[in-house]
Parts: structure tokens; C-alpha cells; sequence
């Protein structure tokens, strides 16, 4: 699958020495709303996806050179913030208890504003941090981002067979969820 037109004019501005910082400028507009939400859903905290968010915008500007365009720039920049969050999560699982870390998850999320306890979306977010982290990304990249399992193959280097598993079971387990909460 090819760029697009508008992502390969960007690029090529990227490329271009003398109008480099305005290609990125423009590549990181027409992306950052779009990661945010994606890196949000997975690490929770504001200040964590916006940390993390700066971290993928570094990789992207020192990694764009070699970007082959023999896929979509969002599913390659997807990529990058999906494995930018995986390695976030991992260290954050070394330094505390797999139990303890889903209650701070789960309280971090009563205490942020950006949450309304009152909508279905709250508990909603309250499902998805009880999935294993496998099916919690599976499922926030299929049901919010509306992403074909051909691009989440991609992104997350799995087959399409093992993401449609895993987003069955973690459909279950949030409808279990909801019905017992």
C-alpha cells in the first residue's frame, strides 16, 4: 500500500533540506490529535501520553530519512507510538505488581477530569483497563480507531487471525464488565 498524495507531498517536503522543519511541522499537525488519543487510551494519564507523544514525534523526525513509503504514514507512525507505549508500560509493570498496577490504572482514571463518571464511556474505560494488555490495545486500535485488522497486523507485526481473537474475547470480557458493574 502506497502513501497517499497528501502524506507524500509532506514527505517530500521533509526531504527537501531547506523546507525539512516545515514538513514535520505539518506531518506532526495533521497526526498528533490522532496518537494522542490512541497513546491515551493505552497509558491513561495525560501527562504519560504527552511525554510519551514527544518521545514518538523524536523517533519519527530522526527515523523519517528511511521511511520507505511501502506503507500508509499513519499505520508506520502508529507503529511507533504503539511500540512507544508498549515500552512505557513494560517499565512501568517492572517497577510494581501486576495486581497493584490495574488498581492505580483504575484510580488514575476516577481521578482524571477528562473522564465524566456519569457516561457510559467511564465505565466503558473501566473495562477496558481490566483487559490484559494484548486485548486492551487490540481492542482500543478496532472499536476507537476504527482500524482495519490488515493495519493492526501491520502496526503490531501479529496476524489478522490472533488480533480477531483477541478482540472477541476482550469484546466479552468488557460486555461481562458492563453487565456485572
Amino acid at each position: 500500500m502506497a502513501v497517499d498524495a497528501h502524506d507524500s507531498a509532506l514527505l517530500r517536503q521533509f526531504l527537501d533540506p531547506d523546507t525539512k522543519e516545515t514538513g514535520f511541522t505539518a506531518i506532526v499537525a495533521k497526526y498528533q490529535e490522532r496518537l494522542y488519543g490512541h497513546i491515551r487510551r493505552l497509558v491513561i494519564e495525560h501527562e504519560d501520553a504527552n511525554d510519551i507523544l514527544q518521545n514518538v514525534f523524536i523517533k519519527v523526525w530522526n527515523s523519517l530519512d528511511g521511511f520507505k513509503m511501502q506503507s500508509q504514514l499513519y499505520t508506520w507512525l502508529y507503529r511507533i507510538a504503539t511500540n512507544e507505549c508498549l515500552s512505557f508500560l513494560e517499565q512501568k509493570r517492572k517497577k510494581a505488581t501486576q495486581s497493584l498496577e490495574g488498581e492505580k490504572s483504575i484510580a488514575l482514571l476516577k481521578a482524571d477530569g477528562y473522564f465524566d463518571p456519569a457516561k457510559l464511556e467511564w465505565k466503558l474505560q473501566l473495562a477496558i483497563q481490566q483487559l490484559p494488555e494484548k486485548q486492551r490495545i487490540v481492542f482500543n486500535l478496532r472499536y476507537f480507531d476504527g482500524m482495519p485488522y490488515q493495519k493492526m497486523s501491520l502496526i503490531l507485526d501479529t496476524s489478522e487471525g490472533s488480533l480477531k481473537a483477541s478482540y472477541h474475547h476482550a469484546v466479552k470480557k468488557i460486555e461481562e464488565y458492563l453487565l456485572s458493574h
